[in-house]
């Protein structure tokens, strides 16, 4: 079965990787640091916004798949991925797409074989694969993506 699979790493920098039904694969970070002098909650809106953009642009997203954080450095961090995480899983229930979260060791064990890797091998890894990721969050994304077409029904 081919789809459109949507892979994200949460938080104020979203890393995406999003591979097509032509077997493209398509990658970045998206930034939603709060801006002065918008709300708390526009943050929120904006990657609502980024979401709906990314699905029309794709036609269609069959699955998303997302790094799942259980612990944060910081209040703050756990706060922001909370609510993308909450805008998420009701995006994708409002629209009828399939979500899951995959917890972050077993992202970095299958892209470098050691549950407690690095930023740096994480990212090492994405390029053996062919990409060539701005930052940890793309890479985290990649990974997340790759995971998915190795291990789920895709």
């Amino acid at each position: 079965m081919i789809t459109t699979i949507l892979a994200l790493d949460l938080g104020t920098t979203t890393g995406w990787a999003l591979r097509l039904v032509d077997g493209t694969t398509t990658s970045g970070s998206e930034s939603f640091r709060p801006q002065r002098f918008e709300g708390g909650g526009m943050r929120y809106l904006r990657f609502r916004h980024w979401l709906t953009e990314v699905k029309q642009t794709a036609d269609a997203i069959h699955a998303v798949y997302f790094e799942e954080v259980r612990r944060h450095a910081g209040v703050d961090a756990a706060h922001a991925y909370g609510g993308f995480l909450a805008h998420l899983t009701a995006w994708c229930e409002h629209h009828q797409i399939p979500y899951q979260g995959v917890p972050v060791g077993t992202i970095k064990r299958h892209a470098t074989g050691k549950g407690n890797a690095g930023k740096e091998a994480v990212i090492a890894a994405t390029r053996t694969w062919g990409f060539d990721p701005a930052d940890d969050n793309e890479a985290d994304a990649l990974a997340i993506l790759h995971w998915a077409l190795a291990t789920q029904e895709v």
